[in-house]
């Protein structure tokens, strides 16, 4: 694979700087995908590393704006602990009645909370059962874009879930999108302005968003076999999975959950420690720990919270350890597969460094 390589940091002669840039190249090499960013913060000082198989176009790799996929979750749960904070709704709050009051739904969707719903433990399927057969002939292009919102909505209020509200972790996209839209609906005010206004604006996320950006812009992600695939539209899944960022701005949203810089509104540094605490167990001997919205890992270093997802083209991996000042921020633009290496290698970034 060739490499165009980049390494920047904010103090070149900070202190382990050197080995880490090193430990980035070398880690560089198990990953093959056209463009790749690793990035590490320690203490606020940062180490990025740029490469992939196919030429750097004019804007740099770590200032292209990347797809996320799952790993939006983390943001439409610091939203919700942020609303929480300020008591604008409560985790304990039923879905339902904040969509729909007054509207006849099955028993178990009535019981399903905004906790439920970001914990993936409401009962609900990954995906609206409807969804496939909009989706299948499609895809590999635009699986997501002809199911809009309202459908989302509607899908929900007609569900009858698998199992009880609280008593089985499931994996849902449909659950995260639900909250979205419940949320949107409790405050008034649309999902994308919501997210900007209460978490990326405080943030000084600028390179953040929940839509493609202007030409040139963003990250293009490519199938396995090297083919350009178009942007990912989410449809009515934004909150499950529309943010796109740069790898710059990621690793100021894993900063901010390790404490720094300080910010100067109390509800926000709430739902920054909110989401930190773990709140589940799950999985044999409940060896599975989950805070509201990061996976939670025991390491040699202390535990580790991380999310990773994956769209049509892309992949991306966000993790931290508490305690120890250190991020991973990981981007790829290449589909994931059965061999792939990806995520293994921004875990192992995550887990292994001291």
């Amino acid at each position: 694979m060739t490499d165009a390589t980049d390494v920047s940091t904010v103090r070149a002669d900070a202190p382990g700087f050197r080995a880490t840039a090193r430990l980035l190249a070398t880690a560089a090499t198990a990953v093959d995908a056209p463009d790749l960013v690793l990035a590490v913060s320690r203490n606020g000082v940062r180490t990025v590393h740029t490469g992939g198989g196919s030429e750097p176009g004019p804007v740099p790799r770590e200032r292209l704006a990347y797809e996320l996929g799952s790993a939006s979750k983390p943001y439409a749960g610091l939203l919700l602990a942020r609303l929480v904070a300020e008591g604008r709704v409560r985790y304990e709050d039923r879905a339902a009645d904040l969509l729909a009051p007054g509207l006849p739904v099955h028993p178990a969707v009535r019981r399903i909370t905004l906790r439920h719903l970001l914990t993936h433990t409401s009962g609900l399927p990954g995906l609206p059962a409807d969804f496939y057969p909009q989706a299948v002939p499609r895809w590999s292009t635009d699986p997501y874009g002809g199911y809009p919102a309202d459908r989302v909505v509607r899908a929900f209020l007609r569900a009858r879930p698998r199992h009880r509200p609280g008593t089985r972790w499931h994996y849902s996209n449909f659950a995260v999108s639900v909250l979205g839209h419940t949320l949107a609906a409790a405050t008034g005010t649309p999902w994308e302005v919501l997210l900007h206004q209460r978490v990326l604006t405080p943030l000084g996320l600028t390179a953040t968003r929940v839509r493609p950006g202007p030409e040139g812009a963003d990250a293009v992600g490519h199938r396995r076999d090297g083919t350009p695939v178009p942007a990912l539209d989410t449809g009515g899944f934004a909150a499950a999975g529309a943010v796109r960022a740069t790898p710059l701005d990621l690793l100021s949203f894993l900063e901010a959950h390790l404490g720094g810089p300080e910010h100067r509104d109390p509800s926000l540094s709430a739902a920054l420690a909110d989401v930190t605490r773990p709140v589940l167990r799950r999985g044999l001997r409940h060896g599975h720990t989950h805070t509201l919205t990061w996976f939670h890992h025991p390491s040699p270093y202390g535990p580790v919270l991380f999310h990773a997802g994956a769209t049509l083209g892309q992949q991306a991996f966000l993790g931290f350890r508490p305690g120890s000042g250190l991020a991973v921020a990981a981007t790829a633009t290449r589909r994931v597969h059965r061999a792939d290496t990806f995520v293994a290698t921004a875990y192992g970034l995550l887990t292994e460094t001291h």
